[in-house]
């Protein structure tokens, strides 16, 4: 069975109109007037225990409402949504022991106070004995490299420190599932690195289900072999990244390097001339034409080196988001 079962899932939130000026404010008061704002249209999918799916979307698509709803902090408008076996909104005690939700952008350490106080608060909250929870954090904090940081004041903590302090403190009950909101944001390199490999060998030593989203499309590639596109509160598209690229992306780039300078207009023959400089020049070509085209460009042109590239994930990903793609 899935641990995540959505069907048909909506929300509607009621958005009060004022007009400016001193009528409109009388008017607002007594007389309010509200219109309707679909930030999630009849969105369903399912995801199997173990998963690890990604789940994108521009700003404002309905993202992370429809993870407030998986996870029971708002209600649905309508439409039927479990997670292990639960009704989120009903919050049960059963399914806050298997769900987590981290926000990149939200903390639940205090600032002026350890990390372990934290953490200790955390297990207390979860009921979890003193061997468990020494455990844990001894198993975690090795993973996470963070050992020696957890007795610091959080203030003092670099920002990739306290997100790896955050993600022990959201994993010290083992969740089967995780729901993660953009974990990597404003990390350096190093640091989202750190995170998504503690990610993989979470999920597999685990077994957890994993439901990320991210505007850093190396956490995607990273994790992800499927991902969930939700555009204008719609999901878009359900599937792998190579499906999403034979479907989003009907073209490949070529990148060719000649034996003399090139010339745009006559490159232009053969596909969209996205760069040129010097001997170097990078084609837009639709796959549909791509062997005809490597071919011809084989034959007439003084060729030192061609390769035949997918577009970049993030470049497919805007594309689809400009255009508007629906399923």
């Amino acid at each position: 069975m899935p641990i995540i079962d959505v069907a048909a899932l909506k929300k509607v939130y009621p958005i009060a109109i004022k007009e400016p000026g001193l009528k409109g404010t009388l008017n607002h008061f007594f007389r309010r007037q509200y219109r309707n704002v679909e930030a999630v249209r009849q969105v369903s999918f399912q995801i199997e225990p173990g998963e690890v799916v990604g789940f994108l979307g521009p700003n404002g698509a309905g993202k992370t409402t429809t993870l407030k709803m998986l996870t029971g902090l708002i209600h649905p408008t309508s439409g039927v949504v479990k997670v292990a076996g639960q009704v989120p909104f009903r919050r049960a005690p059963d399914f806050l022991q298997q769900i987590t939700l981290v926000m990149g952008q939200k903390q639940q350490l205090l600032w002026d106070l350890p990390a372990m106080d934290s953490l200790r608060i955390n297990g207390a909250i979860y009921g979890l004995s003193d061997r468990t929870f020494r455990d844990r954090v001894s198993e975690l904090a090795t993973m996470l490299d963070i050992a020696d940081k957890l007795k610091q004041p959080v203030r003092k903590l670099s920002l990739g420190e306290r997100m790896k302090a955050e993600m022990l403190a959201a994993l010290i009950h083992q969740p089967k599932v995780l729901f993660l909101d953009e974990p990597t944001l404003g990390l350096d390199v190093n640091a989202q690195v750190a995170v998504r490999e503690f990610l993989k060998e979470y999920n597999r030593r685990y077994e957890a289900t994993i439901l990320l989203t991210s505007h850093y499309m190396a956490d995607i590639t990273a994790l992800c072999d499927r991902v969930l596109l939700i555009y204008q509160g719609e999901l878009i598209y359900d599937g792998g990244l190579d499906g999403l690229l034979n479907r989003f992306a009907p073209y490949r780039e070529v990148k060719v390097e000649l034996a003399q300078d090139a010339d745009v207009g006559k490159l232009a023959q053969y596909g969209e001339v996205e760069t040129l400089a010097g001997c170097t020049a990078s084609l837009i070509v639709q796959r549909a034409d791509l062997t005809e085209t490597v071919s011809r460009m084989l034959a007439d042109l003084p060729v030192q080196d061609l390769t035949v590239t997918d577009p970049p994930i993030e470049e497919v990903i805007g594309r689809v988001f400009q255009a508007g793609a629906v399923a």
